[in-house]
């Protein structure tokens, strides 16, 4: 039980803030030696966080429905992503940039990429300026998520930084893009669980949901708020120290 409370907290909290979900749940299970961190428990942690997302942008997202251009323009944000974690899936390359080494030097150098696109000016708005070449551009610069320690939400709030949008219209951008992103890995997950014949779901993993969708229910309303009056550098600090932790340990 604690474990599950733990990891529900970790995930719904981290993949929605710009510090890397993946990191901190390679880090800290490897670390605390967790042993509840399975599949059946990943696809728990990852529906629950697609699932408040879903929630707290819901008219946004029925106003999809009369907005067909902004769905086309999430889709192509998420196609490159999903070619290439395919690749890397395809390829047995996943496991391999799994190390403390990389999440420590990835935490950390797009940490202060994260910094310095949070100096840009703001030009732009979603409705009038999220074009398609813009959706491209942020769907190729989500690839770099695929690497633990970039962080998916904070490398798409550096893009749409660097697009000169707001900090709260790029956390949005990076917010709508997440879902079929997230949507996939759930999928993926599933489809594993059936080829493995592995159909352990318990009430632990119903938990793991609720806890999950909580969590990060609240951390995107906190985040939202908090975006609107202060810049991104406490994330940015927080990274760097992290990364100079892990790369402590490693050297």
């Amino acid at each position: 039980m604690p474990e599950i409370i733990f990891l529900s907290i970790i995930q719904g909290v981290t993949e929605f803030i710009p510090v890397s979900s993946s990191a901190h749940l390679i880090l800290l299970s490897n670390y605390l030696n967790f042993n509840n961190q399975n599949l059946t428990l990943d696809i728990s942690l990852h529906l629950g966080s697609l699932l408040a997302i879903i929630f707290y942008f819901k008219k946004d997202l029925l106003n999809l429905v009369d907005n067909k251009n902004l769905f086309i323009k999430i889709i192509i944000s998420s196609i490159p992503v999903m070619f290439f974690g395919f690749l890397l899936i395809s390829l047995n390359l996943m496991e391999h940039l799994r190390s403390y080494e990389i999440i420590g030097w990835s935490t950390i150098i797009f940490g202060v990429l994260l910094y310095y696109s949070d100096l840009t000016k703001v030009n732009k708005k979603i409705k009038k300026d999220f074009g398609y070449s813009s959706a491209l551009y942020i769907g190729f610069i989500q690839v770099l998520s695929l690497i633990p320690g970039v962080s998916r939400s904070g490398i798409t709030i550096t893009g749409g930084r660097l697009l000169n949008f707001s900090r709260l219209d790029s956390a949005k951008i990076s917010f709508l893009v997440s879902i079929p992103t997230l949507t996939i890995i759930s999928l993926y997950n599933i489809q594993n669980l059936i080829m493995g014949k592995n159909f352990e779901i318990s009430k632990m993993n119903f938990l793991g949901v609720l806890l999950s969708f909580l969590f990060s229910y609240l951390t995107i309303k906190f985040f939202l708020n908090y975006i609107k009056k202060f810049s991104l550098t406490v994330f940015v600090i927080y990274r760097i120290f992290l990364g100079m932790i892990i790369l402590l340990y490693v050297y």
